[in-house]
């Protein structure tokens, strides 16, 4: 109680006004007066995020018509829409509007600094317009209701008639179905609505104004909505011709239904085009997370849509079973199936390198081969929660999920694999072990789960990523002698020579065990360090003169690979030895290259190598 007592009394941080509150706290008493014309109807008012809609017409105080949006007096018959709160208005009518009901009418006497002759103020009129005199605003409350801003200029803005289901939008490529009306700002009808069919549209390709699209964009299935478009956002398409000098068109759209058609990758190679509705909602219901699925699916070949196999007919009738995560089918297969909803059936249109480039192709199936699978998702089963498991069961489990993962490694799926790894660790997050022998094990076990995943990330040419999840283990264990050495290779590919030496030298004094791969690694070092230098040499051959003594550190350099055929044979059993000794995965040498700056461009060490060359403070580079 004390407590609560004591927050009670705690200094609230006051809340920093808004530009349109400070304007407002400058009004004087008497310089904004408002006299009724006609009641207006009901109880509710305009309140900030409204749009309101109002004719407007300002005349002198002895009645001289200086503006006006009604076309009886000269203007364009058209009403203004502001939203209050974000819209830029006068300071009377920002204090003024809120007053109003629907229908109603009011004058609104207003000093200068109430107008357009306020100081600074957000608005501005052409040098005829007597903003320093008094005026008479005479305004219309047409109508007033919430409004959905769509783009941050308010030339496109929804309002909502009738309310959909659910909260997925259509997105490009979606194929939308929708009755759409349309009307000028002034009234007049420009587009019935259509009998029939509703009409159809590819999102994203143009087929109806921009700012319609725009709109439709953040409706979903069933919503009934006007979306008001200003002319900038009236781009030319097939559904409406829109005349020269419309200001705005209000659209009336319902949106009847929308395919989902998904660019999987974004490049319009891999596409998903749902065919059948699935129960739920999307994505919430999909089986994003690994999951063991069912599916029956007919593959067949985009060109001539030969069917080559068909689980219906091909499997006795049985659904293919398969676990998601773990590249037991082509991978353009599995990122669709996540993202359908139990009973769905959808049309994928699969590129060669997403379909059986990459994976045991069928016999009839040519290389490069596009193909097209119909897949019908019957339902998922989410993995097994490992709340209220023991111990025991739960390094079971995760001894499971390891396994799979090696696998995946040594198949070269070293992206999946990682995902295994993480999985696990993301779990053992919420594990206590309840004695010092859980402990053990637990504590060996995240171990070589982190080194795992470092042994992806040097696989995958992450070697930065791959050094911090040694770090993880290095910090815990300084003398864990495979987390050195996956650190120090990590180190050796990025072109850090001195950090590679120091880790393999580390390594040999922590573990005596593993001295022989320690020495087989130091000259590895040494071979890739000599390669490195006498690439950069001849890179930049010519490039400098050179006193003749500069080179004479060089030349003993290129004397020691004199003996690179004995430090390669070294480094063949380095690498034979790996798996038995240093790690659970073999460390072949990876790509060179890593480059994190311009320098790295042109040879991976960078300025180390210009320091071993003598030529770290030319002017040059």
């Amino acid at each position: 109680m004390a407590v609560d007592t004591e927050q009670e009394l705690l200094p609230q941080k006051k809340k920093e006004p808004s530009e349109d509150e400070k304007r407002k706290a400058k009004i004087v008493p008497g310089s904004l007066m408002k006299a009724l014309m006609r009641p207006g109807g009901g109880e509710l008012t305009p309140s900030e995020g409204d749009q309101v809609v109002y004719h407007c017409t300002v005349r002198t105080l002895d009645g001289f018509v200086v503006d006006s949006t009604r076309s009886e007096y000269g203007g364009k018959g058209i009403p203004t829409r502001h939203i209050l709160g974000k819209s830029k208005m006068i300071l009377g009518l920002l204090e003024g509007i809120p007053t109003m009901l629907k229908g109603e009418v009011a004058m609104f006497k207003m000093k200068p600094q109430m107008h357009y002759g306020e100081e600074d103020c957000p608005l501005s009129v052409s040098s005829s317009f007597p903003k320093e005199d008094e005026l008479h605003f005479e305004i219309e409350m047409l109508d007033f209701f919430k409004a959905k801003v769509v783009s941050n200029d308010f030339g496109v803005v929804k309002k909502v008639i009738n309310e959909g289901q659910g909260w997925e939008s259509p997105r490009e490529p979606y194929e939308i179905k929708a009755w759409i009306s349309a009307r000028t700002g002034d009234g007049k009808v420009i587009l019935a609505r259509t009998t029939g069919e509703p009409y159809f549209f590819t999102f994203g390709k143009s087929e109806v104004p921009k700012g319609l699209e725009m709109g439709i964009g953040t409706m979903t299935r069933g919503e009934k909505a006007v979306i008001f478009v200003t002319s900038q956002y009236l781009t030319p398409s097939p559904l409406i011709t829109v005349e020269d000098g419309i200001e705005e068109v209000h659209f009336e759209v319902e949106l009847v239904h929308f395919i989902q058609v998904r660019d999987m990758l974004g490049d319009g190679r891999l596409i998903k085009r749902r065919i059948r509705d699935g129960k739920g909602d999307f994505p919430m219901d999909c089986p994003l997370h690994d999951s063991l699925l069912r599916v029956h699916y007919k593959a067949m070949l985009s060109e001539d849509k030969r069917v080559f196999y068909d689980t219906k007919v091909d499997n006795d009738g049985q659904p293919l079973e398969f676990q998601s995560g773990e590249g037991l089918v082509p991978e353009g297969f599995e990122m669709s199936v996540r993202l359908m909803l139990p009973g769905e059936i959808a049309l994928v249109t699969c590129p060669p390198d997403y379909a059986y480039d990459k994976f045991p192709r069928p016999a009839d199936v040519p290389a490069g081969a596009h193909v097209q699978w119909e897949i019908e998702l019957l339902g998922f089963e989410m993995p097994k929660e490992w709340d209220g498991l023991d111990f025991k069961s739960i390094m079971d489990e995760a001894g499971k999920i390891k396994n799979t993962g090696n696998r995946l490694f040594k198949e070269g799926k070293f992206e999946l694999a990682k995902a295994k790894y993480e999985k696990v660790l993301r779990e053992f997050n919420h594990v206590n072990p309840q004695d010092d022998e859980e402990g053990k094990v637990f504590s060996n076990t995240r171990d070589l789960l982190n080194l795992n995943v470092a042994a992806c990330y040097l696989k995958l040419g992450e070697c930065r990523k791959s050094i911090e999840m040694c770090n993880k283990v290095i910090d815990a264990n300084p003398g864990n002698a495979k987390a050195l050495y996956r650190r120090g290779m990590a180190y050796m590919t990025l072109g850090d020579f001195e950090e590679a030496k120091n880790d393999f030298e580390m390594m040999k004094k922590a573990d005596k065990s593993s001295e022989a791969d320690a020495t087989a690694a130091l000259l590895k070092l040494k071979q890739k360090k000599q390669e490195v230098e006498k690439k950069a040499r001849k890179q930049f051959k010519g490039l400098f003169d050179k006193k003749p003594g500069e080179i004479s550190e060089a030349g003993a350099e290129d004397r020691d690979l004199q003996n690179s055929g004995e430090i390669q044979e070294n480094s063949d059993k380095l690498e034979q030895n790996e798996d038995d000794k240093c790690s659970e995965f073999s460390d072949d040498s990876i790509a060179d290259d890593y480059p994190r700056d311009w320098l790295s461009r042109f040879w991976p060490a960078g300025r180390r190598i210009f320091s071993a060359l003598g030529l770290n403070r030319c002017s040059i580079l």
